[in-house]
């Protein structure tokens, strides 16, 4: 369940890493990609579309794979349909309060005073062109990233790609997170969370990795921090993501035959 939200599904990479234990779903939520559509969004909206998406495939249960906002997504799931998730895996998060006065202050460490002058420059234009939005994405998402040195590579890459950003859509979820927040729920997401749940985040995430730490605690779920990797630890740190996200998968569905194919 991939992050935003508002950009389309680019979990590719993470379901090689697992496409020989089982069968993986990808699909890109209402609104992105190959799914646009213009409406109202809201947290019950797609947490409906992932149930309707799993009766179309037959499953009644599935382990849960979230990253960034698709934790949240992931975690409102399972708060509604708890007899479904038979597993969850948290990729760098859900983010819970407070977090966000630690990542801004990050994201400005990492940007220059000319970046962020011209960061701000292009948040202020209401109509970007297609060069300034990829200008704006990349300045936007490079401080993701804990290798300074390939930061802006991947940022670029990713700005190149994941476009075009449903702006509506972000503005609306994220509203409607504060809503019903997760802070708020996480005696009932302790209570309803699968055994051998894991959390899996980067150190180098400009989002505190205490953060986890802490809701790793309040969950009593095991919180694996990858060190030397940002907000995409299967970019920065492959080997140690890999085996930790293999190893997270094997013990919470232990009885998953091997199926060697994916469905996007």
């Amino acid at each position: 369940m991939h992050g935003g939200p508002g950009v389309p599904d680019y979990l590719g990479p993470v379901a090689d890493i697992i496409d020989d234990l089982c069968l993986v779903h990808r699909y890109d939520q209402r609104g992105t990609g190959r799914s646009w559509w213009e409406g109202e969004h809201t947290i019950a909206r797609h947490v409906h579309d992932l149930a309707l998406l799993l009766d179309a495939r037959g499953h009644d249960r599935v382990v849960l794979v979230g990253h960034s906002f698709g934790t949240n997504l992931a975690s409102y799931f399972l708060l509604a349909h708890p007899e479904r998730v038979a597993g969850l895996i948290q990729l760098a998060g859900p983010f819970l309060n407070p977090w966000r006065k630690a990542d801004r202050t990050a994201q400005r460490a990492r940007r220059t005073d000319e970046q962020q002058a011209r960061h701000d420059e292009l948040d202020a234009i209401e109509s970007r062109t297609d060069a300034e939005e990829i200008e704006y994405l990349t300045l936007s998402w490079f401080t993701d990233h804990a290798d300074h040195a390939r930061a802006w590579e991947w940022a670029l890459a990713s700005a190149r790609t994941l476009r075009p950003i449903n702006y509506a859509m972000n503005r609306q979820l994220n509203a409607e997170k504060k809503t019903d927040p997760l802070e708020s729920r996480v005696d009932e997401l302790r209570e309803n969370l699968p055994a051998g749940a894991m959390i899996i985040g980067g150190a180098g995430d400009s989002r505190p990795a205490g953060a986890l730490r802490r809701l790793g605690t309040r969950l009593d779920c095991e919180v694996v921090i990858v060190p030397n990797a940002g907000h995409y630890p299967w970019l920065e740190a492959p080997d140690l993501f890999t085996a930790a996200f293999r190893a997270a998968v094997k013990r919470q569905w232990r009885g998953l035959r091997p199926v060697l194919r994916r469905e996007c």
